[in-house]
């Protein structure tokens, strides 16, 4: 199926695997670009030098294209962005918007600039800026997310902008794949779905809590770092809404201490990126460091399988997947839904 999109990136189907930290490594990066999709792989969790191993590892896979999830805002993006110039990566991806700036020295080296956006403005902005393309995620989606569903935001968007939008946020079917094109998008952007593929490394335990959840069981809190966060409702998720502002800061400093040395920051430079996180909203310094306690917990989980001790963020798509199949098996399933959707539908 070609789009603007596909014809962008040189992909063969619209799919889009997110840049989900400590999820989205080597291993499904490149079973998703063998399936013929656009697999991201997420660098915020990753030191600059386990980055740049990271990309290797993924070209030693596979021949195709695939991208590079950054943030804009972090110290060191500069250092990321030198490393998926040096190494031929094809996508640079977002999570906040970059710089004009940025966006010009991408493209300059003939790299394609996708950020991801939760509003209208914020597309119409990164567009004049030069981006290629955007990932507009509704409410619907995992992680940091906004209160404005993707049947309301992405048509907004897609009629505010000229270059192609991808749509994320509830998307897991074929039957979603059409409905995002009819919209006019230009593909879709999934994350849960391909968490929950036997190629994903997440431990087989915590694949298990994600299966058994019904959609009730995904929520949206503050509590994890003072920003709206979709994830599975869980006893750790009650809490760290419970806990008391003290407890709270106790906690996130220790495990911001984890983060620091896992990722070799220093504590400037945390403090830095958690003040860039705050983005005009009014956070408290106990938010701030709970900022940089998101990934610890979200390690604990996706890494270690402790469930009863991390965070598991998820879309709300959570509760209607039942299996775990490969992402080539999913990739082709999804492509022979949409066909056969595309065939049915009513011709007058």
């Amino acid at each position: 199926m070609e789009t603007a999109f596909t014809r962008l990136v040189g992909v063969r189907h619209p799919l889009v695997q997110t840049g989900m930290g400590w999820v989205a490594g080597p291993r499904l990066v490149s079973a998703t670009a063998n399936a013929g999709a656009l697999g991201i792989l997420a660098s915020a969790t990753m030191t600059v030098d386990e980055l740049r191993a990271a990309v290797r590892e993924v070209k030693s896979r596979t021949g195709r294209p695939f991208g590079v999830n950054l943030r804009a805002d972090a110290g060191d993006a500069r250092e990321r962005v030198r490393i998926i110039v040096e190494e031929g990566v094809r996508v640079a991806s977002f999570a906040l918007a970059p710089s004009r700036e940025l966006i010009a020295e991408l493209k300059d080296a003939g790299v394609v600039v996708i950020p991801s956006i939760g509003a209208r403005r914020h597309a119409e902005k990164v567009a004049a800026w030069g981006a290629d393309a955007v990932v507009v995620q509704g409410g619907e989606g995992g992680g940091h997310t906004g209160e404005v569903a993707t049947t309301v935001l992405l048509p907004q968007v897609v009629d505010a902008v000229g270059i192609p939008v991808i749509a994320a946020g509830g998307f897991h079917d074929g039957r979603g794949l059409v409905a995002a094109l009819a919209y006019g998008a230009a593909g879709v952007a999934m994350g849960t779905r391909f968490l929950l593929t036997s190629d994903s490394t997440v431990p087989d335990a915590v694949k298990a809590k994600y299966l058994a959840a019904t959609v009730k069981d995904v929520t949206v809190t503050t509590a994890v770092d003072g920003l709206p966060h979709r994830m599975l409702r869980t006893e750790m998720v009650a809490a760290l809404e419970k806990a008391g502002r003290v407890r709270a800061l106790a906690q996130a400093v220790r495990r911001a201490a984890g983060f620091r040395r896992l990722s070799g920051l220093s504590w400037p430079a945390m403090v830095r990126d958690g003040l860039a996180m705050r983005h005009g909203k009014d956070l408290s310094w106990s938010q701030v460091l709970l900022a940089a306690n998101t990934p610890m917990l979200l390690k604990a989980s996706m890494v270690e399988g402790r469930t009863d001790l991390g965070v598991m963020a998820s879309g709300q798509v959570a509760g209607v997947i039942e299996d775990l199949p490969s992402c080539a098996e999913l990739v082709t399933r999804i492509m022979s839904e949409a066909a056969h959707v595309l065939r049915t539908l009513p011709s007058s």
